[in-house]
């Protein structure tokens, strides 16, 4: 990989994560309704120029309904239920629940879809419900006294779920669509759904600057060119190598949580944080024990 490339994945773990500071930033101020509509809402206007392109709007007729479902499950939802989530949880401890996402994909497909899975898979599986588990019971100390904590999870773990969806859902009925016309359907599917539910619920208390300045980075940065980057890494370098940013989001998460918002980080968090990242390891073959690695 050149360094170039590895430049560009850590900015995009790097921005991947701001995320999560800035739905912690903006959330208390606009809501989680209202902010998860601003951030489909801005993303979709910076994907606006490439309705340019003839070709790109024929492919987003062609396939409407799929990429609008994509929109729902990687947009709209995901967004609210962070967002929601926002308003408990530290910013860290988020985006941990975030890293979830391979272990539900490949449980997922193991389950509902048949797909085979071998024994260090299955081994990362186990060691991935581990971490979940010890950092759901380890976390207490951080969001002690925070109203709707053990909701706020639930709302994560939601949202990961949504993810895990897309993921197979994507597969099977998107295969011809380019990446971006996908993204950027997407994006404009989420604000046309979150564009009602954002007015309506539209804080009475206007927002600040610091809360403007937020969501305006939440959209524009972590959404719009976090997507262009993550698109142009898979051309690059390939979808394998370049999902190792799942990796690095709650790496930088947790030390922009830290940083910007003094939130602690504690050994029960950063155990059960190690503790998935192993499972995840395992269960993508990132990490393969040695007798497998052979037999491979």
């Amino acid at each position: 990989m050149k360094r170039t490339d590895l430049a560009a994945l850590l900015l995009l773990g790097a921005l991947w994560g701001g995320s999560f500071l800035f739905m912690r930033m903006g959330a208390g101020a606009f809501g989680g309704m209202a902010l998860a509509g601003l951030r489909a809402i801005g993303a979709a206007l910076c994907f606006l120029p490439l309705l340019a392109s003839a070709g790109r709007r024929a492919e987003l007729r062609r396939h409407a309904w799929p990429i609008a479902v994509v929109g729902l499950s990687n947009g709209a939802l995901p967004y609210v239920l962070f967002s929601l989530a926002a308003r408990s949880l530290p910013a860290g401890l988020s985006a941990i629940f975030d890293a979830i996402t391979p272990l539900l994909v490949a449980a997922s497909g193991w389950l509902w879809l048949g797909q085979r899975l071998d024994a260090p898979r299955v081994a990362g599986l186990l060691v991935g419900l581990i971490g979940v588990l010890w950092l759901i019971a380890g976390s207490g100390g951080l969001v002690h006294g925070a109203a709707g904590s053990g909701w706020a999870m639930a709302a994560c773990l939601g949202a990961v779920a949504c993810y895990a969806f897309t993921a197979h859902y994507a597969e099977r009925r998107l295969p011809a669509v380019s990446p971006l016309t996908a993204a950027a359907g997407g994006q404009f599917a989420s604000a046309l759904l979150l564009a009602a539910p954002t007015a309506w619920l539209w804080p009475a208390q206007p927002p600040g600057l610091r809360a403007w300045m937020a969501m305006a980075g939440l959209a524009v940065l972590c959404t719009a060119v976090a997507y262009v980057l993550f698109f142009r890494l898979i051309g690059r370098i390939g979808a394998p190598r370049t999902m190792v940013v799942l990796y690095l989001i709650p790496a930088f998460a947790v030390l922009w949580g830290a940083l910007f918002l003094g939130e602690p980080v504690t050994l029960a968090v950063a155990g059960g944080c190690a503790v998935i990242l192993l499972g995840v390891a395992l269960t993508t073959g990132l990490l393969q024990p040695r007798a497998a690695a052979r037999q491979a």
